[in-house]
This record gives structure tokens, C-alpha cells and sequence, in this order.
């Protein structure tokens, strides 16, 4: 059987919403909307986006399979950055916020739409990348 990204996703989402209503008529009224949304073709972006997700993730060019993945790398250096820079708030705090405050103009040039991608493009690897271990497919 292949793999299929928009019962996937709805299948994450269906259990996301079990998690966050543990009222059992608050749960079924949160699906009840979300297949009114599917019906709506609301999810069709959604089925979209995890479908190129997906053939970037095959794809033989190493360039093109390993560019998201990469990308994540980076935000994971960044956030364990924090941690160094913990150390020398502590010692020199007046230094931590300047090096604070170039890193926040930094990320502030950032445009809004890169930050989209950002987001479309964790949230697309992460269901899809969870959809194949469970699966437990050798397609990483």
C-alpha cells in the first residue's frame, strides 16, 4: 500500500484533537468541523504542500532530498546556542546583550514568508517522516 499524505495528516490531526478534548461532545463537534473543512477543500493546500514534501524527500538529488533536513540542522545549532550564550549573560551580561540584541535585528531581517516556509516545511517533514516510521518504511 503506498503512502498516502492526506490520510495521514488526517489522521494526526483526528489525534490531536482526541489529546485536546478530552470532553467526548467537545471531540466529536472539533471533528465534526474538521470534515466539514475537508468537505469545504480546505485541507486541499494542505494535501499540496505534503505532496511536494514528499517527492523532495525521494527525490535521488542530494541536494534536493537533504535541503530540508539541512535547514533544520540550522534552526537546532541557533537554539543550542542558547546555551553558551546563558554562560556569558552570567559573566558578562552587558556583552550577552548586545550579541542578544544583534541577533534579534538578525532574525527580525528575516522575511515573513521565509518564516512560513519554515513552519509549512517542519510541520510537512514531521508528519510525514512520523507517518513512515509507523508505517515502518524504509523511504527516510
Amino acid at each position: 500500500m503506498a503512502f498516502d499524505p492526506w490520510t495521514a495528516s488526517m489522521e494526526l490531526i483526528g489525534k490531536a484533537i482526541d489529546k485536546i478534548f478530552p470532553d467526548p461532545a467537545q471531540r466529536d463537534a472539533a471533528k465534526l468541523e474538521m470534515i466539514k473543512a475537508q468537505q469545504d477543500g480546505q485541507f486541499k493546500e494542505i494535501e499540496l504542500q505534503l505532496s511536494a514534501i514528499i517527492a523532495e524527500a525521494k527525490s535521488s538529488d542530494p541536494w534536493t532530498s537533504r535541503a530540508r533536513p539541512s535547514f533544520l540542522y540550522v534552526m537546532y545549532i541557533m537554539i543550542l546556542a542558547a546555551i553558551p550564550m546563558g554562560v556569558v549573560s552570567a559573566f558578562q551580561p552587558q556583552i550577552a546583550v548586545h550579541i542578544a540584541d544583534g541577533l534579534k535585528a538578525w532574525l527580525s531581517a528575516i522575511p515573513d514568508s521565509l518564516w512560513a516556509v519554515f513552519g509549512v516545511g517542519y510541520t510537512g517533514y514531521t508528519v510525514a517522516r512520523s507517518a513512515w516510521d509507523k508505517k515502518g518504511s524504509d523511504n527516510k
